[in-house]
């Protein structure tokens, strides 16, 4: 029985994983002067900068441009693994028990 239930939950898991891979979410910062990508399993895809918004000689304000798109990203990375573990256990549950991992039914 647990053998079945623990099986199940690992192929579920995999699952999860490369679903989470495959969704992508971005970070802004400077009104988009910095636009950073990244994917629901928490791994940084791209970064991309608007030449006409940046002064590239102020290597500080560069820096913390990247840094808080990086951390706006990752943010709602989480937020969006959350959500999709959330449905995962949601639907693994029996009766609303599944509602305590996804408040929100989102």
């Amino acid at each position: 029985m647990f053998g079945d239930l623990l099986g199940n939950l690992e192929a579920q898991q995999a699952q999860l994983k490369e679903k989470l891979g495959a969704l992508s979410v971005r970070g802004t910062a400077g009104d988009e002067a910095v636009v950073v990508e990244a994917n629901g399993a928490l791994e940084l895809k791209s970064i991309q900068f608007d030449t006409k918004k940046l002064d590239f000689s102020d290597l500080e304000q560069l820096e913390d441009l990247v840094l808080a798109a990086a951390n706006n990203a990752l943010d709602a990375a989480r937020q969006l693994a959350a959500q999709e573990t959330g449905k995962l256990m949601e639907g693994m549950l029996p009766g609303g028990l599944g509602s305590l991992f996804n408040p929100g039914g989102q």
